[in-house]
């Protein structure tokens, strides 16, 4: 029965990844789509391309347009054969409130026209400040990162209106070789050779031009240009599978259908909890499995696309630390069926997936090459990871304890209960400190062969160590009966903190060190600490609770 169970579980995951599949149906632009490009200094499909330019112009990776939704490749095709007047569409992401207060935009708006982010000058003030501050080599305030953004966006919205924007004709001879753009192909090849290719590219422009109505006729041109400009350098073009392999990535979506899976897992372990006719148990264990198998698949198809371990940015730490809380989540709910892991695991993983999936303009899931620090793919594949599985185990240990301090704050008479959440949040805090502690170690190594040295009070270290200090103290205390059950609790909530800023704070808050790979802009500091604050109320709360201090609470009735 337990078997059973667990197979259907299992099974409904499978249905997920084998479904859409099968389903899986090439569009009107799917010609397209596939066509190589180089850019960014990989090769990679139009499709890649699209998704890639809408949503670091646009902050998303859909646009709608008088009322109609438009796909990345439609927006893109539109902007790149310019057949509608982009000067004066809302399209350009500005996000960062205090910029926008400071250029006199309106505030509760998020998208602006070309025009008018052109010709505001105080947003033109700030980014001449930003400029001559880079010249000096001097640190940037947050307005101007932020402005330098707005700006890196206008001027690839720029560059994408023009036929030669992206470079479809292959190189001769040099796999490395520099590509060029359509109309520039006579500058590797004789006319004779780019002739019928030239001509096949103005019918395809013409036939988009045209409308929706004539797309439908899209596939036969698009396959012949295909046709010629591999025939035109066999040897450096890449397959047509490998393109397609990663168009089949980009509307696969597996992170997105790894959170539904641990969600519906969710569900699944609140029923086998509470409701005990409902023995669901099995049922939400294959389920997750089912999610985990969907997310390893999604890493695996990342890595054969980028050839690296998929660690490098914080969309991809994100990513992997979702994956690495319910990996280790599922480890020790294997080994000691307490059902309590999977129920504090599941809600973490859903949000790390779904702020991955839904923040393409924070947290940019493109594909890249990697910076000079980061080509070591031995120390890329160990320290890394290391370090992200530390934070996943400590975020385990987050939601433990929030399941702990709801126990003592909404049932402090279920005495078995909250002592078994505290022995379980102590095993999982006990892999977190070893976690990272290696992983301290391992970059220590690594910033020797790197930067010439093994420790130089790197923002990111310096907060590495920080975080590391706040769960040993605690961890020390518990072993030597400083703090009980309970403090072990607040700990695992309070000490999440730390590793909040190592990881967010350091890369969109400070934004300086030698780890300047991992920045980012577009992060909300005031969301972030609203979320914060309120988690330290509810810390509160219970601690008063605990303490019976309000009330005439005894507080004998809840210690354990």
């Amino acid at each position: 029965m337990k078997l059973l169970k667990f197979a259907i579980g299992l099974c409904l995951g499978l249905l997920l990844i084998v479904l859409p599949i099968s389903q899986f149906q090439p569009s009107a632009l799917d010609s397209l789509q596939t066509m190589t490009v180089q850019q960014g200094g990989r090769k990679k499909p139009l499709d890649t391309v699209a998704q890639e330019t809408v949503a670091k112009i646009h902050g998303a990776t859909t646009y709608k347009h008088d009322g109609v939704q438009e796909s990345a490749m439609e927006t893109f095709m539109s902007l790149w054969l310019n057949n509608r007047n982009w000067n004066e569409e809302p399209f350009v992401l500005v996000s960062y409130r205090p910029l926008k207060e400071l250029a006199g935009l309106d505030v509760e708006q998020k998208h602006f026209s070309f025009e008018t982010l052109m010709r505001n000058q105080p947003l033109g003030d700030v980014v001449r400040a930003a400029h001559r501050k880079q010249i000096d080599d001097e640190d940037l305030t947050r307005d101007e990162r932020e402005a330098l953004t707005i700006e890196d966006r206008l001027q690839l919205m720029l560059s994408m209106v023009n036929d030669d924007a992206i470079a479809i004709v292959p190189h001769p001879n040099d796999i490395k070789g520099k590509w060029v753009g359509i109309n520039e192909a006579q500058t590797l090849y004789d006319a004779e050779s780019v002739a019928p290719l030239l001509a096949n590219f103005a019918i395809i422009k013409q036939t988009i031009l045209s409308g929706t109505d004539h797309l439908p006729m899209l596939a036969p041109m698009a396959q012949s240009l295909k046709a010629g400009l591999a025939a035109l350098s066999p040897d450096v073009y890449p397959p047509d599978g490998v393109m397609r392999r990663e168009v089949f990535f980009n509307h696969f979506h597996p992170f997105a259908k790894a959170w539904q899976l641990y969600g519906i897992a969710f569900v699944l372990m609140l029923v086998a909890l509470w409701v005990q006719p409902f023995n669901l148990y099995w049922t939400a264990i294959g389920t997750f499995v089912a999610g985990v198998a969907v997310q390893n698949f999604g890493f695996w198809l990342r890595m054969q696309i980028a050839g690296r371990p998929p660690v490098t940015n914080m969309y991809e730490s994100v990513v992997w630390v979702g994956f690495g809380i319910a990996a280790i989540a599922l480890m020790f709910e294997l080994l000691h069926r307490s059902k309590y892991y999977l129920l504090a695991a599941a809600p973490l993983s859903v949000v790390c997936l779904i702020l991955a999936d839904s923040l393409p303009a924070v947290l940019d899931p493109s594909i890249s090459p990697l910076v000079p620090v980061l080509r070591d793919n031995f120390w890329l594949s160990i320290h890394v990871p290391t370090i992200a599985l530390s934070y996943a185990s400590f975020a385990l240990a987050l939601g433990l304890g929030h399941v702990a301090l709801g126990s003592y704050l909404f049932t402090p008479n279920a005495k078995s209960r909250i002592k078994l959440l505290s022995q379980l949040n102590y095993r999982v805090l006990q892999v977190g400190v070893l976690l990272l502690t290696a992983g301290i170690i391992l970059g220590g190594i690594w910033a020797h062969f790197s930067w010439g040295r093994f420790w130089g009070w790197d923002p990111k270290e310096t907060w590495a160590l920080i975080a590391l200090l706040c769960y040993l103290i605690p961890l020390h205390g518990r072993l030597v009966g400083w703090i009980g059950n309970f403090g072990i609790s607040v700990a695992s909530v309070v000490a999440f903190n730390a590793v909040l800023m190592a990881w967010y704070g350091v890369n969109f808050v400070l934004g300086t060190g030698l780890h300047s790979y991992g920045f980012g802009t577009g992060g909300s500091e005031l969301m972030i600490a609203g979320v914060v604050g309120l988690d330290l109320l509810f810390v509160l709360i219970t601690a008063i609770r605990h303490q019976g201090w309000l009330g005439g609470m005894q507080a004998a009735e809840t210690r354990t």
